[in-house]
């Protein structure tokens, strides 16, 4: 029986791994091997990057929520200690949505949040 060789299998399996370096930057779009080592490390990015957007969306959220809470005198840590001892189940997500596009309904939030707070809001060093 002749012997057996990789030749189409490993064709198809060339142009498979060019075909998704498609659109890199000179010899990493042309040579498998340096297309193989920059979808390797392009997969690497992508995995680390899919969990960081998730961080910096929460920091986002955060930043808005804490912007809101400044402009009607509170802090963002009271915020959440009195969102959280009333029992209202909004994410950051949420409550940053509601800051932008509903800010009658984060004043009232805010009231809640200041009533059920374990913690006495700083008072103002102006006066």
């Amino acid at each position: 029986m002749p012997r057996a060789r990789k030749g189409a299998a490993r064709t198809r399996a060339h142009k498979r791994t060019l075909r998704k370096a498609r659109g890199y930057h000179g010899t990493k779009s042309r040579h498998f091997q340096q297309a193989k080592v920059a979808l390797t490390r392009a997969g690497q990015f992508a995995y680390r990057d899919r969990r960081a957007r998730k961080r910096d969306f929460r920091r986002l959220w955060i930043t808005r929520i804490t912007a809101a809470c400044r402009m009607r005198g509170t802090r963002y840590s009271l915020f959440i200690n009195g969102i959280q001892n009333a029992g209202i189940l909004l994410n950051r997500k949420m409550l940053s949505q509601v800051a932008i596009e509903d800010p009658d309904t984060f004043d009232t939030l805010v009231e809640i949040a200041l009533k059920n707070s374990k913690a006495v809001p700083a008072q103002s060093a102006a006066g």
